[in-house]
Formats: C-alpha cells, sequence, structure tokens
C-alpha cells in the first residue's frame, strides 16, 4: 500500500506518497507527468494508492517546513526510490548538489560519468517523483538559465531564488538579473 495526502507548501499543493519503506513520493499535484509518476510507483511497487495518513508524513511536514522557512538545507527522511538503475544513479547524483548550488545538465552528466548522457539524465530528472527533496531543481542550462522543471519555471525559480537567500551564498543564475 501506498499511503497519500497532500500537503501544502508556499509554491502550492503537492502530493505526498510513502510507504512503510519511504517516501515514495512529493510533487506538485497538477503536474502533467503525475499519473506516469504514479504508474511507475504502483507497478514498481506492486501497489496501490490509497489517501490516508503515516508517521513519514509527519517527517516529510516537518522537515518541509524548516525548509520552507529557511532553517533546514539537508533533509533526514526516510526516501524510496523507485525506476530504473539509470534513474536511480541520476536521483542519487542530484542528493550530492549543495544547498544554495546549480548544476548545469551538462556537470551533472560529468559528475554521474558519462558527459554524452545529457538527454538521458534530463529524462531522468524530468521522472523525478520526489521534487525538492530530490533537488532536481538545482540542475540548470550550461548558460545559466533556467531550462525544464516539471513544477514550472516559475516553481523552479522561486526554489532557487529561496535557497539563494539562506545559503548566503547568492544566486549567479542569469535569469535572476
Amino acid at each position: 500500500m501506498i499511503f497519500t495526502t497532500t500537503i501544502p507548501t508556499p509554491i502550492g499543493e503537492m502530493l505526498a506518497g510513502t510507504t512503510d519503506a519511504g517516501i515514495c513520493l512529493f510533487d506538485f499535484e497538477h503536474r502533467h507527468m503525475m499519473s506516469s509518476i504514479q504508474k511507475r510507483l504502483c507497478d514498481g511497487l506492486d501497489a496501490t494508492m490509497e489517501e490516508g495518513e503515516h508517521e513519514h508524513f509527519n517527517i516529510l511536514r516537518g522537515q518541509i517546513g524548516e525548509y520552507f522557512n529557511g532553517t533546514r538545507k539537508i533533509f533526514d527522511l526516510p526516501i524510496l526510490l523507485v525506476g530504473t538503475d539509470f534513474q536511480k544513479n541520476v536521483w542519487n547524483g542530484l542528493l550530492q548538489i549543495p544547498f544554495g548550488e546549480t548544476r548545469s545538465y551538462k556537470q551533472q552528466s560529468i559528475f554521474l560519468g558519462n558527459e554524452k548522457a545529457i538527454r538521458a539524465v534530463a529524462g531522468a530528472n524530468g521522472e523525478n517523483g520526489i521534487a525538492i527533496i530530490i533537488p532536481c531543481h538545482r540542475v540548470i542550462g550550461e548558460n545559466g538559465h533556467l531550462t525544464g522543471y516539471g513544477g514550472g519555471l516559475w516553481r523552479k525559480k522561486w526554489l532557487l531564488e529561496h535557497e539563494a537567500k539562506y545559503s548566503g551564498k547568492g544566486s549567479q543564475l542569469s535569469i535572476f538579473e
């Protein structure tokens, strides 16, 4: 069973999903990829989704609240990655991008050991169903501009500005100028 609930955030309602093993879904409720992400989770876990509460949601609510008020930079909660080995590798790579920093898709591909996998890395980023916690919003175009984000570019911009504000590093993205 995958338990689901909605969690309000300053940038919109997010749908959360968890099993006893960990959070497997935290994404913008009306994202266009939501149905394929939910199908991947149900198929991969041989489970169904049902609205309900779970102790992991209390941890998630607390930590996401701390993130949005600027006091949490690293999440420490149980996560369950459901995808191909390549997707899991990409998502684990995203966890290595520090709060307040960005990488280009090319830099991320190089970090993962295959410079030519830029499109595949971008595709796996797009399939990430654990937004913010697995920070795919920190991956930008090589020219410093914002490109692609399942939650919408305005949310990506908001998240990067939020992190720049609380990281003390400032923003180097040209879109902010």
